[in-house]
């Protein structure tokens, strides 16, 4: 941490020796409701540097305007500042931005529509803290005065405040400046919810949503037998559920455990042997062996006491749903955690449940369909036997879950090869149930093999066959290893990705990474993942691994954050959402060797060109700047 300098206070002409001031506005003729800019240049002396304006917590001063009289406005823009240098500070273990040379600053200030006509005395303050490596100054500010001629008129739309964001709104979020949300922010309620509805809708393409499909229908099934409540309310209280919990958890986890809380929960060990082993308990009750039932003296209750039974088991699976898929924050989610975090509340949660919302609609015809199905005549033959594979399924996602608490603990027992196999006998067991060479409990003999019945058999032993090549070392399908654990092998140096990528280097502390940029002079690619992330695993398998991303990520020097375990977790979370104003996972950076960012790709991508073209995005700024001669 830096040492503040003690005692008197400086003299101005000290203090201008190391940072010199000049402050205007962009005019002096003004109207009431328009927007009024207060530009700022700075030029630092060599060795010196002022904070940036988006630190958070105990820590130096950043720098921001004041207002003496903010009465006089009713909305802020932006504070506009160019991209800041990161640095880890030890003492405030929080990372600081810091600006240094010449420096300009703007932000934008709405009047008040009611002002009066006449003299307008506008006057304020720049805040700034000015520090060397090893030393700090006092905190400090520039006081501006300035008399803006307030004439009589409607607001010129020219002048009108079009970044406007009222403080009681949160419109204006530190760290979105200049991405689609806060785009859609600025543009009104209307543009935020089609973009929160949007993001939910392609996030069910996520990888991440498919271990719910198999659960939610085998527990709905059994909601349609026991007939404990109406199917359509029963699917709506579900897909409720999921709405609520969803948007609160998520935002309560920002406020108390940081924009990365989300993902902590999903990353948790603990949380994911229990979720592995609700899917085991499913499974076990679907092949039969058990009724999932009240104790006896809980039976005896009332129709309505059951009633909420059910209603309390269906807010269950929606919390089930909700730490799952927080294995998968998307960018807009990540952004909408972040500005929770910062003290943001209201888009927050607008977004969140919007987003959610979508995310949960399908999931409601998903809750439907089962129990419609299991209230038709005759169905209990066939239902029992959809019954058995979704147990079947149920216990292949338990050792999903099962795999993330190994990856955490470091167990090395649950590896990718010990999953696959387990994978490979469970759909190896489904197809011979199928064919009926396997019976269970609740089962009839299975006089006759229905073509459907021959078909679904035939596709699992072809999945088996085809997990069974996996085994061998040769390529799967990339869908299937998303859900694996990573190919990985831990040492010293950083971590080595075995097959396409096996003769690529990949640090795991961005001090390292940086280190060897500076030497080889490259630049470098930051990979920004988790453990337990599944749209991570996707990436990897099937993007990482193209021949093209390989040959350019030879010109790199790599990197990988995990931001869920492993060593210095919690410093690489706050770096992620400091530096880049996210805790999306996955997320890809270009850095420059100085840590600087050159180009971003803030989410998966399913399309290989639009990976390549940041990739390239990254090295052309890299070769336009002056850091290969450095």
């Amino acid at each position: 941490m830096a040492l503040v300098v003690a005692g008197l206070p400086l003299q101005a002409q000290v203090l201008s020796d190391i940072v010199n001031l000049e402050i205007t506005v962009d005019r002096n003729t003004v109207r009431a409701g328009e927007q009024v800019t207060v530009h700022a240049n700075l030029t630092i002396a060599d060795g010196w540097h002022v904070y940036s304006s988006d630190l958070e917590g105990l820590g130096p001063v950043p720098t921001h305007f004041e207002l003496n009289d903010s009465m006089l406005i009713t909305g802020y823009g932006a504070f506009v500042e160019p991209a800041a240098k990161r640095v880890w500070d030890e003492g405030f273990q929080i990372n600081v931005g810091w600006h240094s040379g010449k420096v300009s600053l703007s932000q934008a200030f709405e009047l008040a529509p009611d002002l009066p006509p006449g003299r307008l005395p506008f006057s304020g303050r720049l805040a700034f803290m000015a520090c060397t490596e090893t030393m700090c100054l006092p905190p400090a500010d520039q006081e501006f005065n300035f008399l803006l001629d307030l004439e009589e008129g409607a607001p010129r739309e020219q002048f009108a405040l079009i970044a406007a964001a009222e403080p009681i709104m949160g419109a204006n979020i530190s760290g979105l400046e200049g991405t689609e949300l806060q785009a859609a922010i600025q543009e009104g309620l209307m543009s935020f919810l089609l973009l929160a509805i949007g993001m939910g809708v392609l996030a069910l393409l996520t990888p991440c949503v498919f271990p719910m499909i198999p659960i939610t229908v085998s527990f709905f099934l059994k909601q349609g037998e026991n007939r404990t409540m109406p199917a359509t309310k029963s699917a709506g209280l579900y897909a409720l559920g999921i709405i609520v919990i969803y948007s609160a958890l998520g935002l309560m986890l920002a406020l108390t455990l940081g924009a990365a809380g989300a993902n902590q929960l999903a990353a948790n060990p603990w949380v994911n042997m229990v979720l592995a082993g609700l899917f085991v308990y499913f499974a076990l009750s679907l092949f039969g062996l058990y009724e999932i039932q009240l104790p006896a003296r809980l039976r005896q209750f009332s129709l309505q006491q059951e009633s909420r039974s059910g209603i309390l088991g269906i807010f269950f699976m929606s919390l089930t749903f909700t730490i799952t898929s927080f294995t998968c924050t998307v960018q807009f989610v990540g952004l909408l955690l972040v500005a929770a975090s910062q003290g943001h509340y209201l888009w927050p949660l607008i977004g969140m449940v919007a987003y959610s919302t979508a995310f949960a609609a399908p999931f409601f015809l998903l809750a439907l369909f089962p129990q419609k199905l299991a209230q038709l005549p005759k169905s209990g033959g066939w239902l029992n036997s959809v019954k058995v594979v979704m147990g079947f399924l149920e216990i292949a996602a338990a050792f999903k879950f099962i795999s993330n608490s190994d990856l955490v603990w470091s167990w090395g027992f649950f590896t990718h090869q010990s999953v696959l196999a387990s994978w490979t006998v469970i759909m190896a067991l489904t197809g011979l149930y199928l064919l009926g060479k396997i019976q269970l409990p609740h089962d009839s003999p299975v006089q006759h093999i229905s073509v459907p019945r021959l078909l679904l058999s035939g596709t699992f032993l072809i999945i088996t066959l085809l997990l069974g090549v996996g085994l061998t070392g040769q390529k799967i399908p990339g869908i299937v290893e998303a859900y694996l654990p990573p190919r990985l092998t831990h040492g010293q140096s950083g971590v080595v990705l075995k097959g396409r990528l096996e003769q690529l280097r990949w640090h795991t502390e961005l001090e390292d990474a940086l280190a060897e940029a500076r030497q080889v002079k490259r630049p470098v690619f930051l990979d920004i993942t988790g453990y337990t992330c599944t749209n991570c695993r996707w990436m990897e398998a099937n993007i990482f691994t193209e021949p093209e991303v390989v040959d350019h990520f030879e010109r790199f020097v790599l990197l990988r954050l995990y931001t869920d375990a492993g060593n210095n977790y919690r410093e690489k979370q706050r770096y992620a959402v400091e530096q880049f104003g996210t805790a999306a996972l996955p997320f890809y950076a270009v850095l420059a060797p100085d840590g600087s960012e050159l180009s971003r790709l803030p989410q998966m991508t399913r399309k290989l060109e639009k990976f390549i073209r940041f990739l390239d995005d990254g090295l052309a700024s890299y070769e336009q700047g002056a850091y290969a001669s450095r």
